[in-house]
């Protein structure tokens, strides 16, 4: 399919300027573009076998997006993907995670990560919250040998621990952990146990970022907080109040209490309904499900970042007419809202989604996303 036009220079020396003040710069001249694609797209752009979710050898990554980025400057004219890592050895092992921390296992089945687990019922979830309330978390979360581990590798490499800012959200988290119709049930029929059931989350989220800000000497403070959480969309607007709201707002309270710090939940559901009370959160940043669209965030959110709304599928299927319909869609809410969109996926972007797709997403903003 014949490529559409973009004059590519002025394309991106006008994005550059869109992404100030948080995409809501007056002086942008278009809406910013949001889409750098992602590693898994390598393997159907350039014909190769792959497992996009799996890992690949480095050696094979490196070549990989080296070759996808040489085809990336032709096609949007931009070298998106990462061509340098650090070397395997370099890597300090690992910290157990909040899913272990309640008990679960993470397993991988069909190239994604799940998180299971066997509490099931009141008595078992009212013992596993006695079981952490006594727990030594930073014993639990870091190897015996943590201490000497971070030495060779600091020595060696100059590797330090990261930081620990960001975090399966506490519905997705509490689903995966007691399952979904049980999460609903604790709720309507047992309050204090819920109750007890999301302090404990908010306290294992915070001592856990608190260890690892230590270990990592950074500053809390300053890093902000970001939450994953597709399952938030399983409770209706009275539980998550409940359940689910109370956690973020001490949690930002504790790590970034002023407005203006990075606040930011992810939830790639159809999850509209809980907007009005995430709207008291003063994010920074959103990314939501294909159906949440600018014009139904902006009521509630008006100084937010919208990282969205275009369908991953729409993208991934390379649909050029309605790939164009939901860019002009986006766009035009935009303009009618108050800027502050930063076109991208409301959600991943998939393997199939290609380079001459994003370059009419980068056309359709050009024709339709101009201020």
């Amino acid at each position: 399919m014949e490529l559409l036009p973009v004059d590519l220079e002025r394309f991106w020396k006008d994005d550059e300027i869109a992404h100030e003040d948080n995409c809501f710069s007056l002086k942008a001249a278009q809406v910013a573009l949001g889409v750098r694609m992602s590693d898994e797209c390598v393997f159907a752009e350039l014909g190769e076998d792959g497992t996009p979710w799996s890992h690949t050898p480095l050696e094979r990554r490196i070549e990989l997006n080296k070759r996808y980025n040489d085809k990336a400057e032709k096609i949007v004219g931009k070298r998106l993907l990462n061509e340098r890592f650090a070397p395997p050895e370099s890597y300090l092992p690992e910290v157990k995670r909040i899913g272990e921390v309640f008990g679960g296992r993470y397993v991988w089945f069909n190239e994604t990560e799940w998180l299971e687990s066997d509490i099931k019922t009141p008595k078992e979830l009212e013992a596993l919250l006695d079981k952490i309330g006594k727990m030594d978390l930073r014993e639990f979360m870091l190897p015996a040998d943590w201490e000497e581990q971070c030495r060779i590798k600091f020595e060696k490499y100059g590797t330090r621990p990261g930081s620990w800012h960001g975090v399966r959200g506490p519905i997705t988290l509490a689903c995966s952990i007691y399952g979904i119709e049980n999460l609903i049930y604790l709720i309507m029929d047992e309050p204090d146990l819920a109750k007890r059931f999301s302090d404990t989350i908010a306290d294992v989220i915070i001592k856990m970022t608190e260890i690892m800000d230590i270990e990592s000497r950074g500053s809390s403070y300053d890093s902000g907080f970001g939450f994953n959480d597709d399952n938030c969309c399983m409770l209706n607007d009275e539980m998550y109040d409940f359940f689910g709201y109370p956690i973020l707002k001490r949690v930002f309270d504790r790590f970034c209490p002023e407005p203006k710090r990075f606040r930011y939940q992810h939830s790639d559901s159809a999850m509209g309904h809980l907007i009005p009370i995430l709207g008291r959160l003063n994010f920074h940043g959103v990314n939501f499900g294909p159906t949440v669209t600018v014009d139904k965030i902006r009521k509630y959110m008006p100084k937010t970042r919208i990282d969205g709304c275009i369908a991953p599928f729409t993208f991934m299927n390379n649909d050029r007419g309605k790939l164009i319909a939901e860019v002009k869609r986006d766009c035009e809410m935009a303009k009618q809202y108050g800027r502050g969109l930063n076109l991208t996926t409301a959600g991943s972007i998939n393997n199939g989604s290609s380079l001459e797709s994003m370059r009419v997403i980068m056309w359709a903003i050009c024709e339709y996303g101009r201020y």
